[in-house]
């Protein structure tokens, strides 16, 4: 079995598509096909189905993803075996909110390039819940996100912080549209969405409903970098980490809104494996760097 084949498949659920595939392993599409026929013809399953115009993995494709992983890392450890960090070479997938991306892994990510230049570094950005699929279905490597999903047996979960958020507005914000204390209220001000499914969204919403407070007007946007901006151009108010606005807190460009003491929430954010996978060198030193920048 050619482990080339097996890498072709790994990379195609990374990236999603045949096409994607093609392009990050620098073959033709035509090549990636043939190459998963091989591997089907081979184990003789059927990896792929065509969902719409889409192509899926096939539960047997589900199946054998973590005995892919187990395959290709220990092709990694013997290449890397008697190796020094600055020579490891392979790869690592990582997945996590882009919160936690932007704000908590900089300087993780800063110090990994650093200690292993060589290994190539896949980051996918999605939320907590897409997270949790993919380390339980092997499609990356390590899950970072807010602990909101639950135990799960198949998961080996190690808390890296704690998270806190509040809602923020721009300072010349009137009183009147300030106070979200008071129960019973109808606001004028626009309240901006991180995005539906969010874990901060869902507790700035229960509160809300909890005071009676009706917001007559509300926008989405997937940027946190966006939602600041047109919270500091006065488009209206959002309730995110406090990790992510404290530089516009400090610099006077946001304002803190007073809610009651029973909405401080407090948010764990964890770094996930699988309790079946094989922990690299390069997951090691990962895991590694993340205890050592601990908060």
């Amino acid at each position: 079995m050619d482990t080339k084949n097996l890498l072709t498949l790994k990379t195609i659920v990374r990236t999603g598509s045949f096409q994607n595939a093609a392009e990050t392993l620098g073959y033709t599409p035509s090549t990636i096909t043939f190459q998963v026929r091989q591997l089907e013809q081979e184990l003789s399953i059927k990896l792929f189905e065509k969902l719409g115009r889409r192509m899926v993995l096939t539960k047997a494709g589900e199946n054998i993803l973590p005995l892919v992983d187990t395959v290709l890392q220990s092709c990694d450890t013997i290449h890397n075996y008697g190796k020094s960090l600055e020579q490891l070479q392979g790869s690592l997938t990582i997945a996590m909110p882009e919160t936690l991306l932007i704000y908590r892994m900089q300087e993780v990510l800063a110090d990994f390039k650093q200690q292993a230049p060589n290994v190539k570094l896949y980051i996918q950005v999605g939320n907590c819940d897409k997270v949790r699929e993919e380390v339980l279905s092997g499609g990356i490597d390590i899950g970072i996100h807010y602990d909101v999903c639950g135990e799960n047996n198949s998961i080996r979960a190690e808390v890296i912080d704690y998270h806190q958020a509040c809602l923020v507005a721009y300072p010349e914000l009137p009183e009147a549209e300030s106070d979200f204390v008071s129960a019973n209220q109808v606001k004028q001000v626009d309240l901006i969405n991180y995005y539906a499914d969010s874990i901060f969204q869902n507790i700035i919403d229960d509160y809300l409903k909890k005071k009676h407070i009706l917001i007559s007007t509300t926008m989405e946007l997937w940027s946190i970098e966006a939602i600041k901006q047109n919270v500091i151009n006065q488009i209206g108010i959002a309730y995110l980490p406090e990790v992510a606005v404290k530089k516009e807190l400090e610099q006077g460009k946001l304002k803190k809104l007073a809610l009651d003491s029973d909405n401080d929430q407090i948010i764990p954010a964890v770094c996930e494996v699988h309790k079946n996978k094989w922990l690299s060198p390069q997951m090691e030193l990962f895991l590694k760097l993340i205890r050592e920048t601990k908060k």
